[in-house]
């Protein structure tokens, strides 16, 4: 696990967008899938490889992508749907087809059926290039709740108060907030070939200790991430306040920079 330390969410984004331009020149001829986050943590980074897009030309053409997940009951048209937010945030201002972008159909009759069959289609599409994730103060990922287990696929999850509690800000009534959502599971996660997570501020700062350097265990599930042999993770000082190794964490880092050696912890 790599861990880059920045500055502030500027930096972090440049990071975060060094990581999807390296996977698209990589995969391009492949037919590059991506992995998509909605919430907050990974906007800035969306903005920055807009910005690459327009005056770079870093180009997604080709490109696939897979949402995490979706509030159940919500259709693709409604304003908080994770289907609106990646296109209104991200795919709208780039060149991806829309028809590339896929989600979970959160009015789907039977969300039992669509989650199996959502995590069939990421698997039928070569599995997930590049994942890019956030993390909840509870150290979810996705809408894995403190509890999923380790190697849980694609499903119906209920939502913790936590969680509820800080989606409110997103709803005009706290009431409004749905109470399950499709997400992928931390299996289906991890089966990604590079995952890039992204945190800002002191409220993650305990999520990303544990990730870092806690043990592994579905108390926190953010460190099931310590299993898969390609994750980097970018926080800005706030949220690396509770780690341990952050000296080690930045000396490394600047060894990796300078070339002298791979930082990993």
């Amino acid at each position: 696990m790599e861990i880059h330390i920045v500055t502030d969410a500027a930096e972090g984004a440049q990071a975060v967008a060094d990581v999807f331009a390296r996977t698209l020149r990589e995969t391009a001829g492949d037919g590059t899938v991506l992995g998509l986050a909605t919430g907050s943590s990974p906007v800035p980074a969306y903005t920055e490889l807009i910005r690459r897009h327009r005056e770079e030309g870093l180009s997604f053409a080709g490109a696939r992508a897979f949402l995490l997940d979706e509030y159940v009951g919500l259709p693709a048209g409604h304003e908080q749907s994770y289907h609106r937010f990646i296109r209104e945030n991200f795919t709208s201002h780039i060149d991806i087809e829309d028809a590339a972008v896929l989600s979970p159909d959160g009015a789907a009759a039977d969300p039992t059926a669509e989650a199996a069959a959502y995590d069939r289609r990421i698997g039928e599409a070569g599995g997930v290039d590049l994942q890019i994730l956030g993390i909840g103060s509870n150290g979810h990922i996705a809408f894995n709740e403190p509890g999923s287990s380790l190697a849980s696929r694609t499903r119906v999850v209920g939502l913790t108060r936590r969680t509820i509690a800080d989606n409110a800000r997103f709803f005009e009534n706290a009431e409004d907030v749905p109470v399950r959502a499709l997400s992928q599971g931390l299996g289906t996660i991890r089966d990604a070939r590079r995952i890039v997570l992204t945190a800002t501020g002191e409220g993650k700062a305990e999520a990303v200790a544990q990730l870092a350097e806690g043990a592994i265990s579905a108390r926190w599930p953010a460190t099931s991430l310590q299993l898969h042999p390609d994750v980097t993770v970018v926080v800005d000082e706030a949220a690396a306040s509770r780690l341990e190794l952050a000296d080690y964490y930045r000396y490394a880092r600047s060894l990796e920079q300078t070339g002298t050696v791979a930082a990993h912890s």
